[in-house]
């Protein structure tokens, strides 16, 4: 595992330290906000325990029925990756976006994190490993990550759970916006 704890520093302050300060402030929260909503169904006199157990079983027959889709998803993106496809899209895309500023080595990365961003993740992982996560490819596939969206499989289990049929725009819209975000991803590297 990669040790940033001695390299990084916000102000005057060290991250391992800032981490520290926001942790103790932090932990609480999660137990507070659960306090404050049973006692706030307590006091609109509501059953929250049933509420909770029925909201949990509506859980259960939401994943029920997005996992087909999901297990779909899972294996057209390892079945690409493994064929050594994404790899020749890669390559081909990236002489295209080469001349643009975006590494075409990031391209894989870029088309998988729309589906799925396990998957995505594991490629980061190589390319951490090959060329470091300081390195501007590493910054660029950090940034690219944490400013884009699974579109694909957050619109299939979004849609399928709501029964929405017609999608409009929010196919574009979510394109438009994972591009976006992969522009600044590479204009902020450029500037750290």
């Amino acid at each position: 595992f990669i040790n940033y704890q001695s390299k990084l520093t916000c102000g005057t302050f060290s991250v391992p330290a800032l981490a520290s300060k926001y942790s103790t402030f932090s932990k609480p929260k999660i137990p507070a906000i659960m306090f404050f909503i049973v006692v706030y169904g307590m006091y609109k006199k509501t059953n929250v325990y049933d509420d909770f157990v029925d909201g949990a079983m509506g859980g259960m027959k939401t994943v029920v029925k997005v996992m087909p889709t999901l297990i779909g998803l899972m294996v057209a993106v390892g079945v690409l990756r493994q064929s050594g496809f994404m790899d020749f899209i890669g390559k081909w895309l990236g002489k295209v976006t080469e001349p643009l500023g975006f590494p075409g080595e990031l391209m894989p990365v870029t088309i998988v994190k729309a589906f799925s961003s396990s998957a995505a993740t594991g490629m980061v992982l190589d390319i951490f490993k090959k060329y470091g996560p300081d390195s501007y490819l590493g910054m660029v596939t950090s940034l690219m990550m944490s400013s884009t969206e699974t579109i694909f499989y957050t619109m299939s289990v979004y849609y399928i759970t709501a029964g929405v049929k017609k999608t409009r725009w929010t196919l574009a819209g979510a394109i438009l916006a994972t591009i976006a975000g992969t522009i600044a991803s590479v204009i902020l590297a450029n500037l750290i």
